[in-house]
């Protein structure tokens, strides 16, 4: 568990297989005002994890940000059975034997619990996927899982390395992956205005799902990660 704020903890999961390729799996927890806790893309929950998170507070919301963020869900569910569980759209037509309570969109973000503390903002454009992106008010911290991926070289084998290399996602110019990057193909204008949004926050600080978390200046990565916009101001 690691501490960014008085607010805001990151948690590191396990590594999971996709595509022969290993994935990294990291969870963000908010503490909002009501004290309950937020938490975005669940790990794998262990005995152990299951302590910190008891020791923080009554676990409120689940949250899965896009139809990948999944996995874990279940098993949070059963654990708090009383938390609220929101997903996208797409997640929840994936996942309908999970039970959702609220879709995350970026309508009527003001009737959500959390929205004094967190913006939101639903990266629309891609028939591949879509992704909702939160921004934690008190930490100038942009939150996302698989918008940008940030991976040290050394944590692949020489063969995968390779292959990140090619699709953009090694620290230190992580980016979106290429794949979902060419299904923008047709809609630059509308992820554009996205990235114009996201910009907006002035974020300092990016957690991303996979990846080395960028500390500092996170707009100014953010600009050249998303170069392929170009332009983007």
């Amino acid at each position: 568990m690691q501490k960014l704020n008085e607010s805001l903890w990151v948690f590191e999961g396990s590594n999971v297989s996709f595509f022969t390729m290993p994935f990294s799996t990291r969870m963000v927890v908010v503490q909002l005002a009501d004290g309950k806790l937020w938490v975005h893309s669940p790990i794998k929950l262990t005995d152990a994890l299951l302590q910190e998170i008891q020791q923080l507070g009554e676990v409120g919301y689940l949250i899965a940000p896009n139809h990948l963020h999944h996995l874990f869900i279940d098993q949070w569910q059963k654990a708090f059975p009383d938390a609220l569980t929101y997903g996208t759209e797409e997640v929840a037509k994936k996942r309908s034997d999970l039970k959702f309570d609220g879709v995350l969109d970026s309508s009527q973000t003001e009737n959500l619990p959390w929205h004094k503390e967190l913006d939101q903002l639903l990266f629309t454009g891609s028939r591949a996927m879509e992704e909702c992106v939160f921004f934690h008010k008190a930490s100038n911290t942009l939150i996302v899982t698989d918008l940008v991926e940030n991976f040290r070289p050394d944590f692949f084998k020489p063969w995968q390395r390779v292959i990140a290399k090619g699709v953009g996602i090694l620290h230190p110019n992580g980016k979106m992956p290429i794949d979902w990057r060419l299904s923008f193909l047709f809609s630059k204008a509308e992820a554009r205005q996205h990235i114009q949004t996201i910009l907006s926050w002035k974020p300092e600080t990016l957690i991303m799902a996979h990846g080395v978390i960028v500390e500092e200046n996170a707009s100014e990565f953010l600009k050249r990660s998303f170069a392929w916009l170009t332009p983007i101001l």
